[in-house]
């Protein structure tokens, strides 16, 4: 049961997020989805870009309402020291702050780790950078783009002889923010463990975040001097799976290379020589012959539909799939049974935003409502929590602080 009185792991833990766009924003997404309170800190008037970026609806970006779910969005003008004092103030009152601001640009402000731990020792500072806080690459610029290629992601992704292909996503950043998520819960257990256990810095590098889904490209370098390249659609020794065209121009995926796998798939495909072929009893064998196992691959789905295929698949015990689009997601009846789809009210319209796993089965996170208009918590953070009278607060308004 997941309503809104079920507990969440991350009750009572209180995160301020600085910074814009998505390494950073995303990962506070992730801890408030599973029950932090995050107060999130804009510039006044423009906000995070975020909101005016892709899809527009009413004026707002759609991505946004998924985005800055369950956040508390305050406005402070961090460029005035008052508006920095209210940053310090509330850093005070929270266990986690979660910034991704180019290294150097806090502490400039008088906000790094340094400064607020003298008298917030217990703070858990996550910070998120395209090369980390430190080494010579530190002051660039880290767009996730520009880290993919660094990280070596890109260098592998696409097809020989043509550029490097990028997926349609932010991917770095994401992976970032994951990275980042897995340092905060790490060092709050470290702090739980023991009293008195300080809190710590967490320093997340985009092209690191990127390097780390690298697999064997270092040993494999290291030790046998091969640099893994981009093979297109296929896995660099791994035989066979590729991606496959059918008879009516769908394109599946399949993985028949595990041994016993490919003898089932090739006996599926009506190619008992094949299965039954010395040369292609394990995977090295397979890999000597890719080109061949492909073309006949290739024949065979060429004269079913993508469906029939699938099926046949399916009950050969091959692993094998389509490739889905959102709109193939959203009528897939294993994503709604495994709850992947949220519906929040948006200006009393409804919107269907992505659920985020993992699932957890006694503390299970949810969406509480959707990413709110600018400055929508203005009053309940700065009179409820810090304790402002409504003349300071109109105050701050006037000097263009908040």
């Amino acid at each position: 049961m997941n309503d809104k009185t079920t507990p969440r792991p991350l009750d009572g833990f209180r995160v301020l997020e600085l910074g814009q766009l998505l390494a950073g924003p995303f990962t506070t997404s992730m801890l408030g989805y599973f029950g932090a309170e995050v107060i999130k800190i804009e510039p006044p008037g423009t906000g995070d870009p975020i909101r005016s970026w892709r899809v527009m609806k009413d004026g707002v970006s759609l991505w946004w309402h998924s985005l800055g779910r369950n956040k508390k969005c305050i406005t402070v003008n961090l460029r005035t020291e008052q508006g920095r004092d209210i940053v310090r103030r509330l850093a005070a009152e929270s266990d986690i702050l979660v910034e991704n601001f180019r290294p150097g640009t806090m502490e400039k402000w008088g906000l790094g780790p340094d400064d607020l731990r003298k008298t917030h020792p217990e703070l858990i500072y996550a910070r998120i950078s395209g090369y980390g806080q430190t080494g010579p690459y530190a002051s660039r610029t880290g767009f996730a783009s520009v880290c993919e290629g660094v990280g070596g992601f890109r260098y592998v992704n696409g097809f020989p002889d043509a550029a490097p292909v990028r997926p349609n996503l932010s991917l770095g950043d994401t992976l970032a923010a994951v990275h980042s998520v897995i340092g905060i819960l790490l060092a709050c257990v470290h702090r739980l463990k023991g009293k008195g256990n300080p809190g710590q810095v967490i320093d997340t590098a985009i092209y690191e975040a990127v390097f780390n889904m690298m697999e064997g490209v270092v040993p494999e370098y290291s030790g046998a001097g091969v640099v893994r390249e981009p093979s297109g659609s296929t896995l660099t020794g791994i035989v066979p799976t590729n991606t496959y065209r059918c008879r009516d121009g769908r394109f599946v995926i399949i993985g028949g290379n595990g041994d016993s796998i490919y003898k089932r798939l090739m006996n599926a495909m009506g190619r008992a020589d094949l299965a039954d072929d010395p040369r292609m009893a394990n995977n090295a064998g397979r890999v000597q012959h890719e080109v061949e196992l492909d073309a006949a691959i290739t024949a065979w789905t060429g004269t079913l539909d993508a469906a029939d295929v699938l099926a046949m698949l399916d009950k050969a015990g091959v692993p094998a799939g389509p490739i889905y689009s959102v709109v193939d997601m959203m009528n897939d009846e294993h994503f709604k049974a495994r709850g992947l789809f949220e519906e929040v009210q948006v200006n009393g319209s409804p919107l269907t935003i992505p659920a985020m796993a993992p699932f957890l089965s006694d503390t299970p996170g949810r969406t509480e409502w959707p990413g709110p208009a600018l400055g929508e918590h203005n009053r309940e953070i700065f009179r409820g929590l810090l304790g402002y009278t409504d003349e300071e607060v109109a105050s701050l308004h006037r000097d263009g602080v908040i």
